[in-house]
């Protein structure tokens, strides 16, 4: 992983193609919320489906929870399609066969040049594709478990959403004041809202 990809950096903002074909920013998936962003090894790797079989258990607590979840791998469009088909997963899956990613971010798994792959790696952004935490899982257990992924949300969530402590009694008199800049989703537009749940 290139070195200035560490915590409190910004990660790069790739335009790749999702499962349907569409053009898709990093950024305009995560809108303002905290994002798990897997770089996998592909469908055909027995650990990276284990991996996404938990996240697809997880994916229905990060919809509730204002998180974006979003798996890029070196697949083309069919086998992307057949990955997150097989798995049952209803997150943005992109697709990056020429590599962008892989070259980008110096992450050539070089001891597995037939499929030359990217090597898996779990990222948790905060709001601004801010890196909270990076785990690199070349070994499965070098990935994270959904609960520390959990955790790493919570954390996350808590130094994003003004809101967090609702019995705070400053918030309350900003609630009482008319204030609701400070809740959500009263911060934010209606577009916004609807836009981050595609």
């Amino acid at each position: 992983m290139r070195p200035d990809m560490i915590p409190g950096a910004t990660f790069p903002d790739y335009d790749l193609s999702d499962h349907t074909g569409k053009h898709r920013r990093l950024s305009d998936l995560q809108g303002q919320n905290p994002m798990v962003l897997v770089l996998s090894r592909g469908g055909f790797c027995p650990k990276d489906r284990r991996q996404h079989e938990g996240l697809v258990q997880l994916h229905r607590e990060l919809e509730v929870g204002y998180c974006r979840l979003v798996t890029i791998s070196t697949d083309n469009i069919t086998e992307t399609n057949e990955f997150r088909s097989g798995l049952g997963a209803h997150w943005p899956f992109l697709s990056d066969p020429r590599r962008t990613v892989q070259k980008d971010l110096d992450i050539a798994e070089y001891t597995d040049p037939g499929h030359n792959p990217m090597i898996p790696y779990t990222i948790v952004l905060e709001p601004g594709l801010v890196i909270y935490q990076i785990y690199n899982g070349y070994w499965f257990f070098g990935r994270p478990t959904m609960e520390e992924l959990r955790q790493d949300l919570r954390a996350v969530t808590k130094k994003c959403r003004p809101d967090w402590d609702i019995t705070a009694p400053e918030l309350k008199a900003a609630w009482q004041q008319g204030r609701k800049e400070l809740f959500y989703p009263y911060g934010r537009t209606y577009a916004q809202t609807i836009g981050e749940q595609d």
